[in-house]
């Protein structure tokens, strides 16, 4: 099994028409690895670092970045360290919750509650009835 960093997966899922030439190199390595059929891993630091550099770096819409995580969890021969997590974060984004705070939350589902001072996500998990609640930090 070969574990995969956000930059391969980005060159292999980036199109960058004005592109370097050892840009180009690395995006055609990258979709050859990712086409050869070998067993391919994404850590989970790697997950959240991708939708951020997808967001954040080449301005991709949430939703294709969402429908990007769904292609890459079906992938037969691509394995996501906590799909099922990776899995539930994707919905949540859809649903309005950034990326990140998603995540966290999914992993934190045999818990009692999420502490958070972020009054924004605080004010969407109410919205989206999540659970475990996500409250502010001492109420």
């Amino acid at each position: 099994m070969i574990a995969l960093d956000t930059n391969v997966l980005a060159r292999a899922i980036v199109a960058e028409a004005d592109a370097d030439a050892a840009t180009r190199r690395q995006q055609r390595d990258a979709r050859a690895l990712l086409s050869s059929g070998a067993d391919l891993f994404v850590p989970l630091t790697v997950a959240q670092e991708l939708e951020w550099m997808l967001r954040s770096v080449y301005e991709m819409p949430p939703a294709d970045i969402a429908d990007l995580f769904d292609d890459l969890l079906a992938v037969e021969n691509v394995t996501v360290d906590r799909a099922a997590a990776v899995g539930q974060a994707v919905d949540g984004y859809r649903r309005g919750l950034d990326f990140s705070d998603a995540l966290h939350h999914a992993l934190s589902g045999a818990c009692a509650g999420f502490a958070t001072f972020d009054a924004g996500f605080i004010k969407r998990a109410r919205r989206l009835g999540l659970k475990p609640p996500v409250a502010a930090s001492g109420n």
